[in-house]
C-alpha cells in the first residue's frame, strides 16, 4: 500500500494508525507490537474509553514500542472521537481530584480547639 500512495501521491501526508480496544489490556500490547512489524505505526487510537477502562496500556505502548496516542474514544458516534490530550489522561489514570474546599489534607475542626 505505501508503494502505490507514495506513486500516486507522493506529497501526501498520511498516518499509520492502529485502533486498539482499551479494555484489552496486554493484548493490545501484542497487537501494536505485531502490526508495527508490518506497518509503520505514527499513533494509537484507543477506543472504549468511556467506561471502566483507565487504558493505561497507553502508557507502556508508548514506553516500550514509542507509538503515541493521537485519539481516544469516548462512546460510539464519530463525535465521540477525542484528541487525545495527555494531561486530561494522566490525571484520569491515576483519579487526579482537586480539592476546591480548602482545606488542608488532615484539617480538622479538632485541631483548631488545641491552641
Amino acid at each position: 500500500m505505501n508503494r502505490i500512495i507514495d506513486r500516486e501521491f507522493p506529497q501526501a501526508h498520511r498516518e499509520n494508525l492502529i485502533v486498539l480496544d482499551g479494555t484489552t489490556g496486554q493484548n493490545a500490547m501484542m497487537q501494536a507490537k505485531e502490526f508495527g512489524e508490518v506497518a509503520d505505526l505514527t499513533g494509537i487510537i484507543l477506543t472504549k474509553m468511556d467506561g471502566t477502562a483507565k487504558g493505561g496500556i497507553a502508557v507502556a505502548i508508548q514506553s516500550e514500542l514509542g507509538i503515541p496516542v493521537k485519539y481516544i474514544g469516548v462512546g460510539e458516534k464519530i463525535e465521540d472521537l477525542q484528541k487525545f490530550d495527555s494531561d486530561s489522561f494522566v490525571d484520569a489514570l491515576f483519579d487526579v481530584r482537586l480539592e476546591d474546599d480548602g482545606e488542608e489534607p488532615g484539617d480538622t475542626e479538632d485541631s483548631e480547639d488545641q491552641d
